[in-house]
């Protein structure tokens, strides 16, 4: 008993007397930590700074869409050998600089913004071995169309100064350089058997023609001169109207005519038509797999999300045949199909009809966002129809942020083109997405968060942003805005879609599919006319691997928040959720997964 007891004693002395050096030794070791974790969150901001503010004068025409004005009389030669060595120099130069940083010892919101910075270096210096810039034209986005939208003053350039007016006429005098490099890199994927598909030339053809006037005042170019703001002095506008006249007549309109006969005397008939997809070019295999990766944020095959495609297919089809017995319809689901694509009821009757109508949603959405959400945009919004000349190859909808002074609204354009293939039945599911709560709240929450370093302010996790904006049109069922079948009609069509693509993107950069294979599967599982379906299939082709984001960062959120639900029953708090995937502004959906799976696991 004596020997026990003078055991425990010996050993509460040895506790005891080793407690009080170990605790200062802890305490002396934490503060170590704490000055180091310190010290390299500065480093690390200085780096977000300095990388940031090297890519803005990099790239001048996204300091112009942030609203950062400093060189919006800059238009680097984006397609040369010397700017994409320079571009991905910087790139590895500030890879080389984050890795030098301990991630472990980093606090978790330093962690997810080094994890995302390092992660998105990786990945341009990944993406540089491919030869993106031998592709500079397509249907869908093109730097003719985006210059001719700045140039219209309704953009992000602005026109408010005679400095500004200065700033765009030094960017229209550098055009010509930049078309002629287009062109010769034209040239070169020639020589390398690495071309567009003809189909896609021959749609942004016309896009550019649009841009080529007899008169230069009929120009879009000429818009802002025809706008003159009234505070400009006389003096100033008078040389303002003689200095555009001549860079637009001598300038701008050459070149957009010398690209525009080059596409349809040289490229067009090199351009090919037996084959659509980015898997025919030399290397297009791994291309694509680095496109899935870039889009996707997942290591997901082309088979996989082929099938996952296939089975979103069939699920919805048994959703919307709901539908048809809700509604009494008699027929299988192709002749529901033809009724929701073809029927007068659902067709607007004018453009601004359907520009109003809307418009008109907004009050219902505006009623009802309270109920799902406590962080909301500061930015407004409006809805604007697309330009007529890049309407024919626009997508149905879509988002342009406002820049970060607010000084005009985000924008959500509506394309109002061949309005027989713009169903009454679409709005909601659309205006979900597009404006609130989808883009307009993800995106200008994330410009709006004061903490978040600038390149994650204004960068974009395609399958989160994307995926967000998807999941987005299902809330219309939490703000009661589907008690309509047809309206809820169109938010299955929306969905099913995206899962379309899904299907047609891998079939057309993976397995080889023709324009008209993609066609008839879209006619065959989808309500669609055919404007939209061969729009859509085009797009499909310009942008590999991109409509592959929707689907999948939809399919993790709704995920993630089923097993929250699951989890946490009826402490489950619909807004606490729709924070936590907001807060933190775009992240790859790895990193979304881990932090709500934290956020689920402090509730419990």
């Amino acid at each position: 008993m004596m020997k026990k007891t003078a055991l425990a004693i010996s050993m509460t002395l040895l506790l005891v007397g080793c407690g009080q050096p170990q605790q200062a030794q802890t305490s002396t070791e934490s503060k170590k930590s704490s000055i180091k974790q310190s010290s390299q969150t500065k480093q690390l901001q200085q780096i977000y700074k300095d990388y940031f503010d090297e890519q803005l004068q990099l790239n001048p025409l996204l300091a112009t869409y942030i609203g950062d004005n400093r060189y919006n009389d800059q238009l680097p030669n984006f397609y040369s050998e010397e700017y994409l060595d320079k571009s991905l120099a910087l790139e590895k130069r500030y890879l080389e600089e984050v890795d030098k940083i301990h991630a472990e010892q980093l606090p978790r919101s330093e962690r997810i913004s080094y994890e995302i910075f390092k992660r998105n270096r990786e990945l341009a210096i990944e993406g540089a071995q491919y030869p993106e810039h031998l592709l500079p034209i397509n249907q869908f986005y093109n730097i003719a169309g985006r210059l001719a939208m700045l140039a219209s003053g309704t953009s992000a350039q602005p026109f408010n100064t005679t400095e500004d007016y200065r700033a765009w006429a030094s960017r229209m005098e550098k055009i010509p350089r930049l078309f002629d490099q287009a062109i010769e890199n034209m040239e070169k994927g020639i020589e390398q058997g690495i071309v567009q598909p003809r189909v896609l030339i021959e749609k942004a053809i016309p896009q550019i023609n649009a841009q080529i006037t007899e008169d230069v005042t009929d120009s879009i170019f000429w818009r802002p001169v025809a706008d003159l703001p009234e505070e400009i002095a006389d003096t100033d506008a008078e040389a303002i109207r003689k200095q555009y006249r001549d860079i637009i007549a001598n300038t701008v309109l050459p070149a957009y005519q010398k690209l525009s006969d080059y596409l349809n005397k040289d490229y067009l008939p090199e351009a090919r038509t037996d084959s659509f997809g980015l898997g025919q070019l030399p290397g297009g295999m791994e291309w694509y797999k680095y496109r899935i990766q870039a889009n996707t944020s997942t290591t997901l095959s082309a088979d996989r999300i082929h099938q996952i495609g296939l089975d979103e297919v069939a699920r919805i089809h048994d959703e919307m045949r709901d539908i048809m017995e809700e509604t009494n319809f008699e027929g299988d689901i192709q002749t529901f199909f033809n009724f929701m694509t073809n029927d007068q009821q659902f067709i607007y009757d004018s453009r601004d009809e359907m520009v109003e109508d809307y418009r008109s949603l907004r009050g219902a959405v505006d009623k009802m966002v309270g109920e799902l959400f406590d962080i909301f945009p500061q930015a407004e919004y409006e809805v604007r129809k697309v330009e007529e000349f890049r309407e024919q190859s626009a997508s149905s909808g879509s988002y342009q942020a406002a820049p970060t002074d607010n000084s005009r609204p985000a924008i959500f354009y509506l394309n109002t083109y061949d309005l027989s293939s713009r169903p009454s039945w679409a709005k909601t599911a659309l205006f979900l997405h597009e404006a609130a709560p989808g883009h307009h709240f993800q995106i200008s929450i994330q410009q709006e968060l004061e903490d978040l370093p600038k390149f994650r302010k204004f960068g974009r996790e395609t399958a989160y942003t994307e995926g967000w904006g998807l999941y987005s049109e299902a809330l219309g069922y939490d703000m009661g805005l589907y008690d309509d079948p047809y309206q809820r009609f169109g938010q299955l069509a929306a969905e099913l879609w995206r899962s379309i693509r899904l299907v047609v993107d891998t079939g057309i950069h993976a397995k080889g599919w023709s324009r008209q294979q993609v066609l008839d599967y879209m006619y065959e599982s989808a309500p669609v006319a055919e404007a939209r379906a061969v729009s859509e299939a085009e797009r499909f082709m310009a942008l590999p691997g991109q409509a592959l984001a929707y689907k999948i960062g939809q399919l993790k959120i709704s995920e993630l928040r089923r097993d929250a639900e699951r989890k946490l029953g009826d402490k489950f708090d619909i807004k606490a959720f729709h924070r936590v995937v907001l807060e933190d502004g775009a992240v790859p959906l790895t990193v979304l997964e881990r932090k709500v799976k934290r956020w689920v696991a402090q509730q419990l």
